[in-house]
């Protein structure tokens, strides 16, 4: 630890001295995640910058600290902490050179944009920050380049090729937009105060495990590193030097199309897969143990084929459900899909995605799986089996699959006690359990509506009541429920229908034959659901209504999910 310490530096230096000096050249690492903040945070680092300039011209402003991989006596400066900052600093800085009308300024503030050429040496200017490469060239041409910034912020939509362009073009809009209304004085004091009062404190080590140490324990302000980061450091640095920039944009086009949250549940997916145990540590600990270190430390390029992006399309196929070609089975596979999706937890994933990748042209095994996927998993979700236990039966499902037992794995059945009990519950207040009863309500009426296609993508779906909670003295309700009839009925399955529209408490207690009329149907009077259709067909609504009509719904789940 103390030889470790003793290579950590710190200073504390302007942003003028550390962007001018020569002593630093930035360089964001291929491994970092894309450049995130947005207009928000963009307009928040000029609201600062403003504010300190109406305080006292003598007093330093902090922005901050970054932390770098710097060996000693070399410029070259990873950058593992600051990206956001000092990105969008060089924003604001190229915005400021091409708003001022003096020349000489316009040079000034370029020179700590870009190294001045040396044409008498023979050495071109130097930008003195490289962002990733896959956006390097558009940051050069659209911000590092003097009098560009006009052609950025007027950029289509269409011009931006990834992400991190777009949010500079959107950020450098939102400070224009501000800066625009500025005058010369104040766009030059705001200049001065960036060069020479602005301060950073920059920590510097030549070690990337130490930097992200430092990091880590500082809780810099910005947007932490992730564990995929880190992985794909790792990974990256494990591949040849002339195929490195291929395969970190494998890495980096894989992430843009799942999207950074669930590309980076993708990595708990596949440690579970691979270890078939439960997570008891944190990924960083149990990733590189039970799945990294096997490709390490000469062959990333084996994981990112072998692993990484297999896993990836088959998560991709997952979340696209989109349809297969003109075969129906298809379309039943992403029907399948959609309703496992509905569940209130992801822990049915690793199994799916297993199946996903090893059997992803076999329409007709998939189907099977996903269906006695979805039976196990909504029979946990009605048994309210915790997240141990339930994550448990999920990795011993993997341990009998990758054994090869398939279909036929036991894992995948109910015993006799646990179809009692779902059964139970599905004949049960069902509303009282509110993770659960949308779930089985939508699942029921994909049944009722014999349309395993049918769409639930309604911006509003809610849970009601025919005879309703707390009915009006006197009214019809009253009549017709004894308060033991109430007790009996009001949370039942035989009770409840749904809506697409928000609950209104008023109409709720409409007796039957107007709430029929005006609540349970459409602006164009029909009903959505198939459970709601079901309703609007009876007469009037009594006891003995709900108990046939709860006989008949439990029974459907019963053969559904083969609980008898």
């Amino acid at each position: 630890m103390a030889g470790e310490l003793n290579r950590i530096e710190a200073k504390e230096i302007s942003v003028g001295k550390l962007l001018h000096s020569g002593d630093y050249e930035f360089e964001i690492p291929e491994y970092q995640r894309p450049y995130a903040w947005g207009a928000e945070e963009a307009l928040q680092l000029l609201s600062d910058l403003s504010g300190a300039l109406e305080r006292d011209t003598d007093e330093p402003y902090f922005l901050g600290s970054i932390v770098l991989v710097k060996a000693p006596g070399s410029p070259r400066s990873e950058v593992i902490d600051g990206q956001q900052r000092l990105t969008t600093l060089t924003i604001l800085l190229a915005l400021l050179r091409d708003l001022v009308d003096n020349q000489s300024l316009q040079q000034s503030i370029h020179k700590l944009i870009e190294t001045e050429a040396l044409e008498w040496d023979n050495v071109p200017s130097k930008p003195r920050l490289r962002i990733r490469p896959r956006d390097t060239r558009f940051f050069h041409d659209y911000v590092q380049t003097t009098g560009a910034t006009q052609e950025l912020i007027g950029l289509s939509d269409n011009a931006p090729e990834t992400d991190s362009q777009k949010k500079i073009r959107n950020n450098a809009r939102a400070l224009h937009e501000e800066l625009a209304e500025w005058d010369q004085e104040r766009l030059t004091q705001l200049f001065k105060l960036i060069g020479g009062r602005a301060y950073l404190v920059t920590v510097s080590t030549p070690d990337l495990n130490s930097a992200y140490r430092i990091f880590s324990v500082m809780n810099a302000r910005g947007l932490p590193l992730s564990p995929q980061d880190i992985f794909k450091s790792q990974v990256v640095g494990a591949i040849a030097d002339h195929e490195k920039q291929q395969h970190a944009e494998v890495w980096e086009n894989l992430e843009e199309e799942l999207g950074r949250k669930e590309f980076g549940d993708l990595f708990l997916y596949i440690r579970a897969i691979k270890s078939r145990t439960r997570a008891v540590k944190g990924l960083l600990q149990e990733f590189p143990d039970q799945v990294l270190n096997a490709y390490l430390p000469d062959n990333g390029k084996g994981f990112i084929r072998e692993v990484l992006e297999p896993y990836a399309k088959a998560d991709i196929r997952m979340l696209a459900q989109d349809s297969h070609g003109d075969d129906p089975r298809w379309e039943e596979l992403n029907n399948w899909l959609k309703r496992l999706d509905q569940l209130d937890n992801d822990d049915w994933r690793p199994p799916a995605l297993w199946a996903l990748k090893e059997h992803g042209e076999d329409v007709e095994f998939l189907v099977q799986f996903m269906s006695k996927l979805e039976r196990l998993a909504a029979s946990m979700l009605l048994r309210r089996v915790y997240a141990t236990p339930r994550q448990q039966r999920y990795m011993e499902l993997l341990k009998q699959l990758v054994e090869g037992d398939g279909l036929q794995a036991d894992a995948f059945e109910l015993t006799d006690a646990e179809r009692r009990e779902t059964l139970d519950r599905i004949d049960g207040e069902l509303y009282l359990a509110t993770r659960v009863r949308k779930y089985v309500l939508l699942r029921l009426d994909s049944v009722l509506a014999q349309d395993p296609g049918a769409s639930y993508d309604h911006r509003i779906i809610t849970v009601e009541h025919v005879l309703p909670q707390t009915p009006p003295q006197e009214s019809q309700w009253t009549r017709d429920f004894s308060e033991e009839d109430a007790e009996q009925w009001t949370h039942r399955l035989g009770n409840l229908l749904l809506l697409n529209r928000r609950s209104n408490s008023r109409a709720q207690n409409y007796d039957f034959a107007v709430k029929k009329d005006k609540y349970f149907t459409s602006d164009q009077g029909v009903a959505v659901f198939a459970l709601t259709t079901q309703v609007l067909k009876e007469p009037v609504w009594t006891p003995e209504v709900i108990a046939d009509r709860q006989k008949y719904l439990v029974g459907t789940l019963a053969r559904e999910w083969d609980l008898s």
